[in-house]
């Protein structure tokens, strides 16, 4: 009785062994899909600066269009813009990329 006692605890341990790998194996998998969905959620903010950069260049347009005359200080505000409008997105993708690679 003892050697079946014993047979069947390694048993036991050899199947709990299994289950730590397997549920090791799926928390792995569970950090690595978080990883992944996490950097495309990042990434919204890349359309949201493309959205804006347009707005930007557009209003600069119009501008220009209704009063010639003030091209040059117009054109120097909309480079501004479109540089805070494009800081905004390398955030958005500088946090990806953190996600995917640093997290």
């Amino acid at each position: 009785m003892s050697a079946r006692t014993g047979f069947t605890s390694n048993v036991t341990r050899n199947m709990m062994q299994k289950r730590g790998i397997v549920a090791e194996s799926a928390a792995a998998a569970m950090v690595a899909a978080a990883k992944i969905q996490g950097a495309g959620l990042a990434t919204i903010g890349l359309a949201g600066a493309g959205v804006g950069i347009g707005t930007v260049f557009g209003a600069l347009i119009q501008g220009v269009a209704r009063n010639p005359s003030l091209r040059g200080q117009l054109f120097q505000y909309a480079v501004l813009g479109f540089a805070f409008a494009e800081a905004t997105g390398l955030f958005a993708l500088m946090m990806s990329f953190l996600l995917l690679y640093v997290a």
